[in-house]
């Protein structure tokens, strides 16, 4: 099982967004992850530009909130991300931030009870999948117990949402639970915090955070900036849990490309 790795992504410009996209292929990323926000470009025509200036790098919204789009709609998207990819796209999808209702109710669209929320992603997928040629690799975030169980029955892989605090004892349980819900082989995705001592600036200004005390807390996501330690981390993460992709916000791409060169050369 190898490991591969993600970066987290906002478009400037089309100028900054068309470099950013390149650089990330060529700095050895398989994917480029943009979110679904009000206040962040819709993803969709984002990664259509990223996909037209690159050629292996594969596209995923990180990720879709379900409820905000119709099943129909998300299909007719995927597909044109699908065609316009050559078959790059991945489908990142969720049930929705607990704070997405604000979104859901600024474009006009039904939010739902969490089971309703819940029943509109599991739709979506099986739409996507029914009527996408190619059917896309679908990544559900997932965090609470009946969201997981869900993930482990729809996903071809997990999104581990947990919080910038949370333990790899934390971690562990996620794993346990989804794995629980299901006999089907499951991989896991888990997104770094921080680096050393770095934090992405949204991280330390508005959640408060610091990187001293999320490292005092032993937060799962702050990982240490010398390569071999990291990797020693990762690789654990990888043959214990199952965790085979690392997500990296894109501010912190220079403190993780030392340890993204260190495990190229041990692979």
């Amino acid at each position: 099982m190898s490991m591969t790795f993600g970066i987290v992504l906002t478009p400037r410009s089309g100028t900054d967004w068309a470099r950013a996209a390149t650089a990330a292929e060529q700095q050895g990323y398989r994917t480029i992850l943009l979110p679904d926000t009000r206040f962040t470009p819709s993803p969709f025509p984002a990664l259509a530009a990223a996909a037209a200036v690159t050629t292996t790098i594969r596209l995923r919204p990180n990720v879709l909130a379900a409820p905000l789009r119709t099943p129909a709609a998300t299909v007719r998207e995927t597909a044109a991300l699908q065609l316009l990819s050559d078959g790059r796209f991945e489908l990142g999808i969720g049930s929705g931030r607990p704070d997405a209702a604000a979104d859901a109710q600024w474009l006009g669209a039904s939010w739902g009870s969490p089971a309703q929320r819940r029943a509109h992603l599991v739709a979506t997928i099986a739409a996507v999948r029914a009527e996408v040629d190619p059917a896309p690799p679908v990544v559900v975030a997932a965090n609470g117990p009946r969201m997981l169980a869900t993930a482990a029955e729809a996903a071809d892989r997990i999104l581990l949402a947990a919080g910038p605090s949370a333990t790899e004892a934390e971690l562990a349980e996620l794993v346990r639970t989804a794995r629980a819900a299901t006999n089907r082989a499951l991989r896991f995705t888990h997104q770094v915090v921080g680096i050393g001592g770095r934090l992405p600036i949204w991280t330390a200004t508005k959640l408060g955070l610091t990187a001293d005390a999320l490292t005092d807390a032993g937060a799962a996501g702050m990982i240490p900036a010398e390569p071999s330690a990291a990797a020693e981390i990762l690789e654990r993460r990888r043959e214990k849990y199952g965790i085979d992709e690392v997500i990296v916000p894109g501010e912190l791409a220079a403190d993780f490309a030392p340890i993204l060169a260190y495990l190229a050369d041990r692979s």
